[in-house]
């Protein structure tokens, strides 16, 4: 069976996808991996066939808009200016996501490729298949990532109605792109007006859920169809070897810090900085810090910190103190398996779901929002992660329940059952 995998993003948005389609390939699949030109070499370094749908998300990412957006954590706000993205590149993505998927038997997306993924497969009239690193299918057990700070006691109804106004939320945001796509390359009619979520197509095939039961155990209101097969990780590729002056100061001292906020732009990388350098000195910790898309950045650093461009999360986490960064998902899913205390700053989106997941599981404390980020907040929030010794034992408890899972293995064999069942 063929497989094309839509996955627009950042790369915290296409390793899971890769990772996927690396188990895929190797369970003797043929998978292309579809997505942002910038992934190339990434995508190729792992044996995955690679097709480009143009454009550089890191460009978008950092730009003067998109940092102002992320900066003020307003969700709204973010997707309107990645709307306007879509729509300026909706005919380039329709074009290569189209001769992309052209001779697949299956097309396989998350939220990013969502819609252009269900659109590509209903002109080619093959099936559709979702797969989420975060909860997307409604639920009466906890409200959708949005709305991680709605009171559980309101109820279920209110619960699975936060996953409707999200799905439209986003559906509304991108609506116009997807029109322009249908009309221009695909030769379709527009989607129904509330989006594709109640169409055959969209619910013909199985769910595959990429986080760990351990960390968001299965809703009792979902049905067979859907799956938790635990995290989809990407682990460093075979050629990779830690520089040595990395590896000396990590062995120089005692275990340091992480400290890293993936491509969250910051309008003041100097100013982060600044804040995050005097929260590790009142708290005497060493440090490494992630320069990354977050553009920390600062000329002269003390002895205690280290600086890096990039580093395998899988090598680098486990010899960490503890972890601070944004709460993404796959930097989430990171600290988590590697067993130490992890420190959550979200910008926006679901990254505040990740945050308040892991204080609620104990394996680390409260998050920081990063607009209330100060540095007596975060000596505080340090101290506890370093110190608390009931945090650092459940964080070491449920690393080695996810060591355990082989969420690959888990997605593979949903995919098996689909095959068996629809080809």
């Amino acid at each position: 069976m063929r497989i094309a995998i839509i996955a627009p993003g950042s790369r915290g948005d296409v390793q899971p996808y890769i990772a996927l389609g690396k188990g895929l390939k190797k369970a003797g699949y043929i998978v292309r991996l579809v997505t942002h030109q910038n992934f190339e070499e990434l995508v190729n370094s792992y044996g995955l066939e690679f097709w480009s749908i143009g454009g550089n998300v890191q460009d978008i990412a950092q730009s003067k808009e998109m940092s102002e957006r992320i900066g003020k954590g307003n969700f709204l706000s973010v997707i309107s200016q990645m709307a306007k993205e879509a729509q300026r590149g909706a005919l380039i993505m329709a074009e290569g996501g189209l001769a992309a998927c052209k001779g697949m038997d299956l097309i396989l997306s998350g939220i990013g490729g969502l819609f252009i993924g269900y659109s590509i497969a209903e002109k080619l009239d093959i099936p559709f298949l979702q797969a989420y690193y975060i909860p997307f299918t409604p639920t009466k057990a906890y409200p959708s990532f949005l709305f991680s700070k709605l009171p559980f006691k309101l109820g279920g109804i209110i619960n699975r109605f936060s996953y409707s106004i999200v799905r439209q939320m986003m559906w509304q945001g991108f609506r116009s792109a997807d029109k322009l796509a249908r009309q221009k390359v695909l030769d379709l009619p527009p989607a129904p007006i509330g989006g594709p979520y109640k169409t055959d197509r969209f619910n013909q095939l199985p769910i595959l859920n990429g986080f760990s039961p351990n960390v968001i155990p299965k809703p009792p209101d979902w049905d067979n169809n859907n799956h938790i097969t635990g995290y989809w990780f990407l682990d460093s590729a075979t050629n990779w070897t830690p520089p040595s002056d990395l590896t000396e100061f990590i062995q120089d001292g005692p275990p340091p810090v992480y400290v890293g906020f993936g491509s969250m732009s910051s309008r003041d990388p100097e100013e982060t900085t600044n804040l995050v350098l005097q929260a590790l000195a009142k708290t005497k910790q060493r440090a490494i810090i992630l320069s990354g898309w977050g553009g920390l950045y600062k000329k002269t650093l003390p002895d205690t910190v280290f600086m890096i461009d990039s580093a395998p999360f899988s090598w680098l986490f486990p010899r960490m103190a503890a972890v601070i960064h944004h709460g993404g998902a796959g930097t989430t899913a990171a600290g988590l398996r590697a067993g130490v205390p992890s420190i959550v700053i979200p910008f926006f989106g679901d990254q505040f779901f990740w945050g308040q997941r892991i204080a609620k599981l104990g394996a680390g404390p409260e998050p920081i929002p990063r607009k209330e980020l100060t540095v007596d907040r975060l000596s505080k929030a340090i101290q506890e992660a370093i110190t608390d010794q009931t945090i650092h034992k459940k964080a070491k408890d449920l690393g080695l329940k996810i060591q355990e899972e082989d969420g690959i293995k888990n997605a593979v064999s949903v995919i098996k059952s689909i095959e068996k069942q629809f080809f």
